[in-house]
């Protein structure tokens, strides 16, 4: 039984009289485990809810629109507790954190419930047969992160001798026509080259099942000591990589229709090659792991700059942003100043000090970093930052604030979304709240 921790007011629980308190025992005779079997019970029209009051069962019949929320609140997103990754994977980030970062940031997750519901990559190693049962029979999209499909390889990478084992419900859940997206880490001379090519290789089998593979590489920070030792990318193997997976697109493309696998926007820096134009990224189905972020954003400014008017005043204000998104971001302001020369918004690198300079995303930049190289800079009236920076209650990575930014630059410091549309509004002083 789940503990219902609040009801909303005027929802079809509280008319049918459920109650704060009362603890959920099934749906439409099924028995409520945690958020999925919720989800997939409640979406008929007409709900038989069994609930417990006080050691009393009571069964109501509810009525509601299909799909509509039941309007039951509980402790925790979830119903239940996360799932902690039993991994210790060669290439994970957060082993790579020293003391002193922001809580959540320690906490490894490997709960497939977060894949569907929030996108997050699983390894499979937390899951039993029970559960991929549950994965078939709801029909659910699953991200899994593989690295490699090599069992004995996939043991000695996620640091689990449950690892290559567990590569069987991958296969099971294709065979049942699961829906999922896959991820590759690639690290040199691991699970790259020759290795490469057999999960590709094993991954495309099953297709349509796998709708998409992104390969992204691995990131170093300067804190792996005493973790196990992974040659940094190089333009040379990066530039391998993209010769690679660029064969297999081909390949596809005849083969499928369709590309299926993508290499992120990180690996084409990392080789000093272009981003690829917008189509072939087909829907940029893994946009969320960096795979066409750059060439989308970039189209949704030019579209916005090519429909947009302004007559306001002169702005001049900064945007600051890691040494990735940084060229990219300075050529579009260049491209708008040539459009609307009465604004000014300069571009100003900044630099990873505190996880070293091979780390060059704009989400992992610290609030020490930010502040040491823009005080003392004439920064206009404000300083752009993306929400990426930002995402937990407007705290940085160092468990500092976007206030405590504020008041060391002077400046208000805007947290903007990654949207062309809405960083053009944002420079020009249009958008909400500006």
């Amino acid at each position: 039984m789940i503990k219902i921790t609040d009801i909303i007011s005027g929802s079809p629980a509280a008319k049918a009289g459920i109650q704060a308190g009362d603890q959920l025992i099934s749906v439409n005779e099924t028995v409520i485990h945690d958020v999925l079997d919720y989800r997939f019970a409640t979406t008929a029209r007409i709900l038989s809810v069994c609930c417990d009051r006080g050691g009393e069962s009571y069964t109501v019949q509810v009525h509601k629109q299909e799909y509509e929320d039941l309007g039951l609140c509980f402790a925790t997103a979830l119903m239940d507790e996360k799932k902690t990754c039993g991994n210790h994977c060669i290439f994970c980030f957060i082993d790579q954190n020293p003391k002193g970062m922001r809580e959540t940031i320690y906490f490894k997750d490997d709960d497939a419930r977060l894949s569907f519901l929030q996108g997050s990559y699983i390894t499979l190693t937390n899951l039993t047969d029970e559960d991929v049962d549950r994965i078939i029979n709801m029909h659910m999209t699953v991200n899994v992160s593989v690295q490699t499909t090599d069992p004995l390889l996939r043991n000695k990478m996620l640091g689990n001798k449950k690892a290559g084992d567990s590569l069987r419900h991958l296969w099971r859940m294709a065979e049942a026509g699961v829906s999922m997206n896959c991820q590759i880490v690639l690290c040199p001379t691991w699970n790259d080259g020759d290795n490469l090519h057999k999960t590709l290789a094993d991954l495309f089998s099953m297709v349509p099942a796998v709708e998409s593979i992104a390969v992204v590489p691995f990131g170093m920070t300067k804190f792996r000591e005493h973790l196990c030792p992974i040659p940094a990318f190089t333009e040379e193997t990066a530039r391998a990589a993209i010769e690679q997976i660029e064969a297999v697109q081909r390949w596809s493309l005849e083969a499928n229709g369709s590309r299926i696998v993508y290499a992120s926007d990180e690996l084409y820096l990392l080789a000093n090659l272009p981003l690829p134009d917008d189509e072939a990224y087909e829907g940029y189905p893994q946009y969320e792991n960096g795979v066409g972020m750059l060439r989308y954003l970039m189209n949704e400014f030019y579209d916005a700059l090519e429909d947009a008017e302004y007559d306001g005043d002169a702005r001049f204000l900064t945007i600051a942003t890691g040494k990735a998104a940084a060229p990219f971001l300075d050529q579009m302001m260049r491209d708008l100043e040539a459009k609307f020369p009465q604004v000014h918004c300069q571009v100003i690198t900044i630099y990873n000090d505190f996880y070293g300079h091979s780390i060059t995303v704009a989400g992992l930049l610290t609030f020490q970093d930010l502040s040491a190289q823009l005080k003392g800079k004439d920064l206009g009236s404000a300083v752009l930052l993306t929400e990426t920076c930002l995402r937990h209650d407007d705290v940085f990575l160092d468990d500092k604030s976007r206030e405590d930014l504020e008041d060391v630059l002077g400046v208000p410091v805007i947290k903007c979304k990654v949207d062309g549309y809405v960083l053009l509004d944002t420079v020009l002083g249009l958008a909400e709240g500006e």
